[in-house]
């Protein structure tokens, strides 16, 4: 007995726009939320601590920006694409 699977484009074809547009309204707020969350994180790993996985992180050095701190800002810095493009829309509809 073989089965066959709908194509893509079958899949694609039975949805509806609300689906679509949903699946991107989710996505652009996931983007959004990133960046507030690592920058949370990094405060807290810097304020708090890191724990045993700290201790691996920064090799020894001692310090508490050694480690998760970098990392979680970095990661902070990569996402914030979304804000950037968010304030550029509303500069946009303001302005013209």
């Amino acid at each position: 007995m073989t089965e066959t699977y709908p194509t893509r484009a079958a899949t694609d074809a039975g949805r509806d726009g609300g689906e679509v547009v949903a699946a991107s309204h989710l996505a652009r707020w996931l983007g959004l939320v990133a960046t507030p969350t690592f920058a949370v994180m990094a405060l807290l790993t810097a304020v708090l601590g890191g724990g045993p996985a700290e201790m691996l992180c920064s090799a020894g050095h001692g310090s508490s920006f050694g480690g998760m701190v970098p990392m979680y800002l970095l990661m902070s810095a990569f996402h914030s694409a979304a804000w950037l493009r968010l304030i550029s829309e509303r500069r946009r509809a303001i302005g013209g």
